[in-house]
């Protein structure tokens, strides 16, 4: 029906609140509240590590549910390409995931990147996205 209200993933609408002229608009009106501090989880298990030489400090991120069998609240973090980066660890996602089901809208930033040996340490702050 025409008049029904119908739900968007949280990043499918903020990439189009970014992409589109209500962005334009809306920019003005949001601020970021932030959450808390974590890191990117699983950057060790990318089928295109690549994207770990593409980012740098600063980026934005994008969270989005996934439907995970080993874990109910697994919230995947890609980049503003939409590529894959790896997840919110299972020890700190059960809130957000909490937040992201109830149609809240989640964001990331990148806050430090730490290359030790093969393995690639990137630290996140996680906002809320308030209108």
């Amino acid at each position: 029906m025409a008049n029904e209200l119908t739900t968007n993933q949280t990043g499918e609408l903020v990439l189009a609140m970014e992409q589109h002229a209500i962005g334009d608009l809306l920019q003005p009106l949001i601020r970021e509240i932030h959450l808390f501090d974590s890191f990117v989880a699983g950057t060790t298990h990318l089928s295109d590590p690549s994207v770990l030489e593409e980012i740098k400090v600063g980026d934005q991120l994008s969270l989005l549910r996934e439907n995970n069998k080993f874990d109910s609240n697994a919230i995947l973090i890609l980049t503003a390409d939409k590529k894959k980066l790896g997840y919110v660890p299972e020890k700190d996602n059960i809130i957000f995931a909490r937040l992201l089901d109830a149609g809240k809208m989640l964001a990331a930033k990148i806050k430090g990147i730490e290359k030790k040996g093969s393995f690639t340490k990137i630290a996140i702050g996680i906002y809320l996205v308030d209108f």
